[in-house]
């Protein structure tokens, strides 16, 4: 889900629509106050962000997010909404930012794609076979929530876009896949069984398992770089209370995306463990290359919830550090495969308000 991607700013992508988060500040809340971190003059890095050094700008206005490396660590393939179009479509660049390409058909709303590792494809989430159209905005009456659209189902295709074949065909929502390292397994957000459940395809789309049974929303699932393990954003109702409007939303095709924290289990499912305990809302996990510490967004340190930045955590919950500092918006991080770059979304250096762009930097351990 953008959060669906999370907009970004609360996004959780998953489709949920990414740049909604991100949208929701005003441009008087963007504005860093006297008290926080200042950008250092001639980059593109806050104070305090030590773990980064030669930051780039990849993208230059509208919403971009959810940039993913390819096996190689050479492109990047991210959803953005811009140009003529009215919600998300699926685009390539360089690392460089250059030879932009769309590969999506230009329809519909689409998120979450993702590199094929050992073969010459990509997958991605798309809406296109239901309506050429975009599906209609959530409905903010209900809070800050995610629309699920049931129209959601998961494609592979061609490295240019071509030859588009579904992976899915149920009902309801199928999205936020990614693909193994090794290349054996996908793993993908479902309501196929009524709750937003985990589940494992082959790269064909046969042998569907579920992975997750909890009441409540898992999703947003990365694979470590040994395909052993995989970290995700959960929200798991507790309270009868929460458990009925949960299933209310669910029942609206909405989630809230206001309490989510980040767990691990084993790639077959087993031996789930929470890794965040914090109250906030925490989403877009990434295993660092060693596969002992993630990297996620997180509004942990923002008392309004406003502020996403990233954050860094051992699998074992301990040594939180906080990696970035942009007084409004960070998220979506992903490291190269060898673990020198690392490549997110923020909102930083805008031209205007509600613009959500690609930035890459070198990473310092």
């Amino acid at each position: 889900m953008r959060v669906q991607h999370l907009l970004a700013v609360l996004l959780f992508t998953a489709p949920l629509v990414f740049g909604s988060l991100a949208g929701v500040l005003s441009a008087n809340e963007q504005k860093a106050k006297p008290s926080q971190p200042e950008m250092i003059p001639g980059t593109l890095r806050y104070s305090g962000e030590t773990h980064l050094i030669n930051i780039r700008q990849l993208s230059f206005g509208g919403e971009n997010a959810e940039a993913y490396f390819n096996a190689e660590g050479t492109k990047l393939i991210f959803q953005s909404t811009r140009d003529t179009f009215l919600c998300d479509q699926i685009f390539e660049m360089t690392i460089t930012g250059e030879n932009v390409k769309l590969l999506s058909t230009g329809a519909g709303r689409t998120t979450c794609a993702y590199y094929f590792p050992n073969e010459p494809k990509i997958l991605y989430s798309s809406t296109h076979l239901a309506s050429s159209t975009c599906p209609p905005p959530p409905d903010f009456s209900k809070g800050y929530v995610w629309a699920l659209y049931s129209s959601f189902d998961i494609f592979k295709a061609d490295l240019d876009g071509k030859n588009i074949v579904p992976l899915t065909t149920t009902d309801g929502y199928d999205a936020e896949a990614t693909i193994a390292p090794d290349g054996s397994k996908i793993v993908f957000t479902s309501m196929r069984d009524g709750d937003l459940d985990l589940y494992l395809m082959n790269p064909d789309g046969t042998h569907v398992e579920r992975i997750s049974t909890e009441l409540g929303y898992d999703g947003g699932a990365f694979f470590s770089s040994n395909s052993k393990k995989i970290v995700y954003r959960a929200y798991h109702p507790k309270t009868e209370k929460e458990k009925q409007r949960y299933m209310k939303l669910l029942s609206d095709g909405a989630i809230e995306p206001m309490a989510l924290q980040i767990f691990i289990m084993n790639a077959d499912g087993s031996g789930k463990l929470q890794v965040t305990d914090n109250g906030a809302a925490n989403f877009a996990p990434f295993f660092h290359p060693d596969g002992q510490r993630i990297i996620f967004a997180s509004n942990l340190e923002d008392p309004r919830g406003h502020n996403f930045d990233l954050y860094m955590i051992n699998i074992d919950s301990t040594n939180l550090e906080r990696i970035t500092y942009c007084p409004s918006f960070d998220s979506f991080p992903m490291f190269s495969p060898d673990g020198k770059k690392l490549v997110f979304a923020s909102n930083r250096n805008n031209e205007k308000p509600r613009d959500t762009n690609i930035f890459i930097a070198d990473w310092v351990p």
